[in-house]
């Protein structure tokens, strides 16, 4: 595990977003499988976390256009909450960071880590809005 205060800049980026951090595997579960959407991004200290994907995510948080949810986990951090979606994830192998979007419990676009890693953040917000006027309408 990651010491708290070296994290907690990095949480509070999304929390402060709108997103809401989840850190029990109940707290996962039930925001997945609730009716409508949900956005659940895995963040992590990597420098893709950094440099794109916590952009993205803080981007898509103003969009007008966004799930009815928006959680956020911590790999190597909230490890019960980070098991958990990332067993809603499969068949995608677990990478971090990530994001995949929920429709009533369903796994309907998933952004790996591959998908992240290079591009800016604006390609990446971009890939999840295109995925939120599909599915959240």
């Amino acid at each position: 595990m990651y010491p708290e205060e070296m994290i907690a800049p990095m949480r509070a980026e999304l929390a402060n977003s709108g997103y809401t951090e989840t850190k029990t595997s109940e707290e996962v579960t039930a925001a997945i499988e609730s009716e409508g959407t949900t956005l659940v991004v895995v963040n992590s200290v990597c420098g893709c976390a950094a440099g794109s994907a916590r952009p993205a995510a803080m981007e898509l948080a103003k969009s007008e256009l966004k799930p009815d949810r928006m959680i956020t986990v911590f790999a190597g951090n909230d490890r019960e909450a980070v098991d958990q979606a990332r067993k809603h994830m499969m068949p995608f192998p677990p990478s971090s960071p990530c994001m995949g979007l929920f429709k009533n419990g369903e796994l309907v676009h998933m952004v790996e880590r591959h998908h992240i890693e290079g591009r800016t953040a604006q390609m990446i917000a971009g890939n999840l809005l295109g995925a939120f006027e599909e599915h959240c309408k």
